[in-house]
């Protein structure tokens, strides 16, 4: 029987949510890339600046809801004995579906941090567009987010590693497989010996290396399988 699953999400599983990508049309923001905005140089530059646009995907964000892709991943988790949840994205929606062992490498927009005395803010103000500060120190709070140039966790990113190399089973879901560090976890996954499965809508450059892939939506696959997963379990 299968003790050990992991499983990395991508953009890919909250666009179904509605979540939208980095690039998408957003009004005034479409004047400007997002390597602009997300780095710290650009936050001391102008901090109100970048704040109002972390804000304004916040708004976005809390408006979506998780769909059945999540939820069928917070269910998977009740019946494996290890399950490991390891996402790129932002948005918290697996935790809002119930996920619980949940390992965020590019962080998570709900979050906040003093960049001086790192004092972390979970309850902000969704209506404040300029910066906040911290007040313990007065220093200016960022979201928790992993911004171009900064480096994954290191936590986080060698748990996801662990976890790979140690699953009988991985799922890569809804990513392009292009952004690294990440997209080496379903190799490392393999080249360990777990059964390797993709699901997204289209393949990806990793398609052809690992053992499966399902083409379709996450929302309409991971409900199925989890079906199939507890009529096996149970006869």
């Amino acid at each position: 029987m299968l003790k050990k699953v992991s499983v990395l999400t991508g953009a890919g599983v909250s666009a179904e949510s509605g979540v939208p990508t980095f690039r998408d049309p957003g009004g005034i923001w479409e004047k400007f890339r997002p390597e602009q905005l997300a780095n710290f140089e650009a936050f001391m530059k102008d901090p109100d600046f970048v704040w109002s646009w972390y804000q304004h995907r916040r708004e976005i964000m809390r408006e979506v809801k998780p769909n059945n892709g999540h939820f069928a991943l917070a269910e998977m988790e009740k019946i494996f004995p290890s399950f490991s949840l390891i996402t790129q994205n932002i948005d918290n929606l697996h935790y809002r579906a119930g996920s619980r062992n949940i390992t965020e490498l590019h962080g998570n927009i709900e979050r906040n941090y003093c960049i001086k005395c790192r004092t972390f803010f979970h309850e902000i103000d969704i209506q404040e567009k300029k910066v906040l500060k911290c007040t313990n120190c007065g220093g200016l709070i960022r979201p928790d987010v992993v911004w171009f140039g900064e480096m994954l966790p290191v936590k986080e990113l060698k748990y996801a590693e662990n976890a790979a190399a140690d699953s009988d089973v991985f799922f890569t879901i809804g990513t392009s497989a292009e952004v690294y560090p990440a997209a080496l976890l379903p190799i490392i996954a393999k080249r360990a010996g777990a059964y390797s499965v993709e699901i997204n809508i289209n393949p990806t450059v990793i398609s052809f290396d690992l053992d499966e892939t399902l083409t379709g939506k996450s929302a309409e696959i991971l409900p199925e399988l989890v079906q199939k997963i507890k009529e096996i379990r149970n006869n």
